[in-house]
């Protein structure tokens, strides 16, 4: 790994940016708009992204940050980048928007394709998962406490009798109803989540979900904090295709059909 980083500093920078936007989610109402994608919008993320990247080059300013809300970079310029943040602003927008308290911030630190750090704080709860595959993953609690999260060898969901499957709230594919079937054909009890953001990866990473199946569209700042975070628990973030590891910095960012497991 590169020169270390502070996750001290970075974890500030988590609540700072969880503080502006609870600010817009305590409004009556707050104005939503329509991206280009067709996917929304709102103050809340303008005002988390300009906080997290201001803050991120004040401390690093020899990183690049790569951004949804920021402005494109280009794959010509960050093809060369070994080293940069990824980062989510808002992660769950359409859950913020709902006010059911499932988004989160998310903020990635990507070296050679893979994540190697990542926070994920859900504002609302004021809890922060963090960590990497090199120091271990951790849950920091409301009140400062940090919980490690048990990186210990589990078995495979499909060696298990009772199956935990954690999918998306707003985003429920065929597929991943295809899966739940195969394994209840199996005489596997399943226990079916419904979680919004990427508190459906971290769900795992906790223990508290077997396999997150994301037989769907997203984006690599979507899956690159919790990423870290799941592979610093002991568990793996898969392509569904070839299980080969999820992999950043690509030159299209939409990433492929993967499992959390």
């Amino acid at each position: 790994m590169s020169a270390p980083i502070d996750a001290d500093t970075l974890l500030r920078i988590l609540d700072e940016a969880s503080e502006v936007i609870l600010e817009v989610y305590g409004k009556d109402d707050f104005n939503v708009e329509t991206k280009g994608d067709s996917s929304p919008l709102t103050e809340a993320d303008r005002r988390a992204n300009e906080v997290i990247v201001s803050r991120l080059k004040e401390a690093y300013p020899e990183i690049p940050v790569l951004s949804e809300e920021s402005k494109e970079v280009p794959f010509d310029e960050r093809r060369d980048w070994k080293r940069f943040w990824l980062v989510d602003p808002v992660d769950g927008t359409k859950e913020f928007i709902k006010r059911n308290g499932e988004f989160t911030v998310n903020i990635a630190l990507v070296e050679d394709g893979r994540p190697v750090w990542g926070g994920v704080a859900r504002p609302t709860e004021g809890v922060i998962f963090h960590g990497g595959p090199e120091g271990g993953s951790f849950r920091r609690e409301k009140d400062g406490t940090n919980v490690r999260l048990d990186p210990s060898d589990k078995p495979h969901f499909r060696e298990l009798d009772e199956v935990t499957v954690v999918a998306s709230r707003s985003h429920l594919s065929q597929e991943v109803t295809d899966l739940v079937e195969e394994l209840k054909a199996q005489g596997k009890k399943v226990e079916f989540l419904s979680a919004g953001s990427s508190l459906k990866l971290c769900l795992v990473a906790e223990g508290k979900a077997d396999v997150y199946p994301r037989f769907g569209p997203t984006m690599e700042w979507d899956t690159g904090a919790a990423h870290a975070v799941a592979l610093g628990a002991g568990r793996q973030v898969n392509r569904a295709d070839n299980g080969q590891p999820l992999a950043y910095n690509k030159e299209s960012l939409l990433n492929p059909w993967f499992i959390v497991e």
